[in-house]
């Protein structure tokens, strides 16, 4: 049985963590935390559109 992850996941949950870093940096480097915040959210945003447009898994 083979199982297949879904197109989008891997940036979605990657922007997330990635996310949470630049946060957790913001406190201590304010530029470089928004930064890397927003690169997160990016990918989040991406991600998120891949999950969507490809809901069915045929694709």
């Amino acid at each position: 049985m083979e199982r297949k992850i879904r197109e989008g996941l891997i940036p979605t949950v990657l922007g997330t963590a990635v996310t949470v870093a630049g946060l957790a940096a913001f406190a201590a480097y304010p530029v470089t935390g928004a930064g890397v915040a927003g690169f997160g959210l990016a990918h989040i945003v991406l991600g998120g559109i891949d999950l969507a447009t490809h809901r069915d898994g045929n694709s």
